[in-house]
């Protein structure tokens, strides 16, 4: 489906970004454009891929200018561009609003003029009954995604999306940081042993980006169906695998902005999404501007419906979760460094 297209991925020199560089760059895709405003990052890219199809383009997505020039002559976009971090959006909303509300307009504009095929935004968990500033900014943007999308035409470009849980051994996540304090020896710090959060590996988030590609319609925003762990489960099958099961643990306590759990689909949402068996797909509402229908008109079913969120879904014990762990590429590079550091 990609033979012969170009493909430009915001926000691309991110742990996504390369997860699909692996995947396509030796495909018969024709051009894979890298979009960024980091220049370091790209020419690190630039000099570990070495590939003729990998186009660098530097730009914002706040700047609407520097998206246009990089989306001309695009047939697809995914769109990863966003800034994640739980304490800097709650230090800075404003800029976890210019970047993910704003910067996500400005994407779907860009996409539509220059007549992109079909776009899929990637969005995250903490979107469902948010309590902070990162959560609150990428519900809203799925709102403009879901507001764009509907007022397209039929057989032009098609918008839809992507939420997903905590993306294991990703830029920024809390397996690298475990590990960079057993290697450190210093205690594990965990926040609430039983707090849990869905387990999703680099390729299940690529998986499922390519899954809501070929299926998506205009609106629509599809989940995976994953399992969790508590974090204890997390720092003790660790602690296992790097063969330091005594390592000390060191209880912080729930931080500002954090969830003892995380939700993938509002009970509203579940009551109207379609189960694709590994995938959930929710649709967009397509009732009009016809206001009445929002507030006098409602779902017996969604009183009785739950959620579907990590205290819920499949939970991993110990030898799961350890399985899970060794299929990781950053798992599997730290067990080979960590051997090599003992045979010498």
């Amino acid at each position: 489906m990609f033979a012969n297209k170009k493909l430009v991925i915001t926000g691309g020199t991110g742990s996504f970004g390369n997860a699909v560089l692996k995947r396509f760059l030796h495909t018969d895709i024709a051009e894979i454009r890298i979009f960024s405003r980091d220049e370091k990052k790209q020419d690190d890219m630039r000099k570990q891929y070495s590939n003729p199809k990998l186009k660098f383009y530097i730009g914002d997505v706040r700047d609407s200018r520097s998206l246009l020039q990089a989306f001309r002559g695009v047939d697809f976009c995914f769109h990863a561009a966003a800034l994640k971090q739980v304490p800097s959006c709650e230090f800075y909303p404003m800029e976890a609003f210019r970047t993910n509300v704003i910067g996500t307009e400005n994407v779907l504009e860009a996409a539509i003029s220059n007549g992109l095929k079909k776009v899929v935004c990637l969005s995250t968990d903490k979107a469902v009954y948010p309590i902070n500033a990162m959560g609150i900014s990428k519900a809203m943007m799925e709102k403009v995604m879901v507001a764009t999308s509907r007022n397209l035409d039929q057989g032009g470009t098609v918008i839809c999306g992507t939420r997903y849980g905590n993306v294991m051994a990703s830029r920024g996540s809390v397996i690298p940081l475990f590990v960079e304090q057993v290697l450190a020896k210093i205690p594990l710090s965990i926040t609430d042993p039983s707090m849990t959060r869905f387990m999703m590996t680099l390729e299940d988030a690529v998986d499922l980006v390519l899954y809501a590609f070929e299926h998506g319609k205009n609106g629509d925003i599809f989940v995976q169906k994953s399992p969790a762990a508590t974090i204890s489960v997390l720092a003790k099958a660790l602690l296992q695998i790097m063969n330091r099961p005594e390592h000390e643990i060191r209880v912080i306590g729930t931080r500002h902005g954090e969830k003892l759990y995380e939700v993938l689909l509002s009970r509203e949402e579940r009551v109207a999404s379609r189960d694709m068996g590994n995938y959930y797909c929710i649709p967009p509402d397509l009732r009009d501007l016809n206001y009445g229908k929002f507030v006098e008109q409602g779902e017996v079913k969604i009183s009785g419906a739950e959620d579907y969120n990590s205290h819920n879904t499949e939970r991993l014990d110990v030898a799961g979760m350890k399985a899970l762990l060794l299929k990781l590429p950053y798992i599997q590079a730290v067990m080979r460094e960590e051997q090599a550091q003992v045979e010498t």
